[in-house]
């Protein structure tokens, strides 16, 4: 469990310094997918996870 929200801390602090949409889903992405790595998941299906949750974060202003 520490591990899944220490990335979830170091995710946020990254997609915080994002300035454009793309930087934000290629964040996304490349972090969804070391998530998924560090813990045992799919990383196709975690960047894709972490891709749209970037692109979600940078349009609605809430990173």
């Amino acid at each position: 469990m520490l591990k899944k929200l220490t990335a979830l801390a170091f995710g946020a602090i990254l997609l915080a310094g994002c300035d454009t949409l793309g930087e934000s889903v290629g964040a996304g992405a490349g972090l969804g997918a070391g998530v998924a790595l560090a813990t045992g998941g799919d990383p196709v299906t975690g960047a894709a996870i972490g891709a749209v949750a970037g692109g979600v974060c940078h349009q609605t202003n809430s990173c």
